[in-house]
């Protein structure tokens, strides 16, 4: 391999000639090598920091139009465009597991912008520090970086594959309508409810998870961007907070603002574990949805069989024939590795001291992984189970029928008490519960058809 010979305030460092970074990217790149090529710096980050930097070149461009000029703004906007098109992903190495501020990813990104700049403009035009960097630090840049992240996998990737989903379960609701099976509580048998309603729940559900994400997200609009080291914006011109978070909304489309308090922006991630939680209800619902499923779709012959799912892929390798509800439960295993990331997230929330927190890439890979991992699977769920969803309406209708709690109609009739007696004898002996309640002497044939009426239960 060719080498080329860089350097920064502590000397030089050989560095992969083909490569855009420099000193500061080699020397986190050596000496972090934990998780590489495995746990790299997630590419939304790296994304944001093509926004983040394209917008900061505009507002310095504003602010210091003589240190800023046409010449250099045209260059950086040039290489921060194929930074946000992922032609230059392969020269961003780092891994998540650096320092805690982000300080090296930030570089990372100065350097490549600032080498790939000079290509483009032919000579030796930008510094990563004194041009890329400028009116900035890692301290406010890493978490801006976090926030443009987080909105844009939460607005753009997961709630476009809620809707989906939650128009899925309105057409299967339609279809559904009308269709009387049995309710099931604590596992057990219970009163009966139409399968549309069960179906109204999951999807209820959704659309409640959908609105606290759109709420969690607004927060997430301010901006740390001008705070620099500490949050008291040392060594930004006037206006250049406000500035760059308007060429960042404009840039993006989001309605970023600059954080009305930067020593707050610095330190604290609480927006971050707010948002988080709400992704969590997300994936605890999305638990709850796919084990439902499973199990009415357990069988075909020997569990419950009330619906049927598409048949995707063999279930064995040594059972012919068998398939499995693999869907639900990639489902499921996604929900788990959520709520695992859930208290990483707040963990690494609670370790700002003073000025800083110091624990966020690993805040932001977890964040960043849930909404990835759970926007994925709702995709792959609904197009590979839940548009497939057919109620067998036959095993509905026998175990509706089977079940002995539509005793419960006859409560106002023959009581409480008696009306648990005539359930224990029909269980116990293995007759009807019209049987049992005519057998007890509770109701005659006649009346007991009169009132009993599983379908009106609902």
């Amino acid at each position: 391999m060719e080498y080329r010979i860089e350097h920064d305030s502590m000397g030089e460092m050989k560095v992969p000639s083909d490569r855009l970074w420099a000193a500061q990217t080699q020397r986190s790149h050596e000496n972090f090598e934990i998780g590489v090529g495995i746990e790299t710096m997630p590419a939304e980050i790296i994304h944001a920091f093509g926004f983040l930097k394209k917008a900061a070149a505009i507002a310095n461009h504003t602010c210091k139009p003589e240190k800023m000029t046409d010449e250099k703004l045209a260059a950086i906007t040039a290489a921060c465009d194929e930074v946000l098109s992922g032609t230059l992903s392969d020269h961003f190495p780092l891994v998540v597991w650096q320092t805690g501020s982000g300080t090296q990813s930030n570089m990372n990104a100065n350097e490549v912008i600032a080498n790939r700049g000079n290509q483009i403009a032919g000579k030796k035009l930008l510094h990563p520090n004194d041009d890329i960097n400028m009116s900035q630090s890692s301290n406010d840049t890493f978490p801006t970086a976090m926030h443009i992240s987080a909105v844009l996998a939460l607005e753009d990737k997961l709630l476009p594959a809620v809707n989906a989903l939650i128009e899925t379960m309105k057409r299967l609701e339609a279809e559904h309508e009308g269709v009387v099976k049995s309710g099931r509580t604590h596992l057990q048998d219970a009163t009966p409810i139409t399968f549309s309603q069960e179906i109204s729940g999951w999807r209820s559900s959704l659309e409640r998870d959908r609105d606290l994400i759109t709420m969690a997200v607004k927060p997430l609009y301010e901006l740390a961007l001008g705070g620099t080291a500490v949050g008291t914006g040392l060594n930004t011109p006037k206006g250049f907070a406000e500035a760059v978070a308007a060429a960042v909304a404009d840039l993006t489309g989001k309605p970023f603002v600059t954080a009305p308090n930067k020593f707050h922006a610095l330190t604290s991630k609480d927006e971050l574990v707010f948002a988080h939680g709400a992704v969590k209800a997300l994936a605890a619902d999305m638990m709850k949805i796919a084990n439902d499923v499973r199990w009415l779709a357990s069988g075909p012959r020997d569990g419950l069989g009330e619906i049927s799912i598409p048949d995707n892929e063999p279930g064995s390798s040594i059972m012919p024939g068998k398939v499995n509800p693999t869907q639900c439960e990639a489902v499921t295993m996604v929900a788990v590795q959520v709520m695992g990331n859930d208290v990483a997230v707040g963990m690494a929330a609670s370790q700002g001291n003073f000025e800083l927190n110091v624990f966020m890439p690993v805040c932001a890979y977890n964040f960043l992984q849930s909404v990835r991992l759970l926007s994925e699977v709702i995709v792959s769920f609904n197009k590979n189970c839940a548009v497939g969803i057919r109620a067998n309406r036959d095993k509905m209708h026998h175990n509706l029928y089977n079940s002995l709690m539509l005793v419960t109609a006859l409560n106002p009739y023959i009581g409480y008490e008696n009306a648990a007696k005539t359930a224990k004898k029909a269980y116990k002996e293995n007759i009807s519960l019209k049987e049992a309640c005519v057998a007890l002497g509770f109701l005659t044939e006649e009346k007991f058809d009169e009132v009993f009426h599983p379908e009106l239960m609902v």
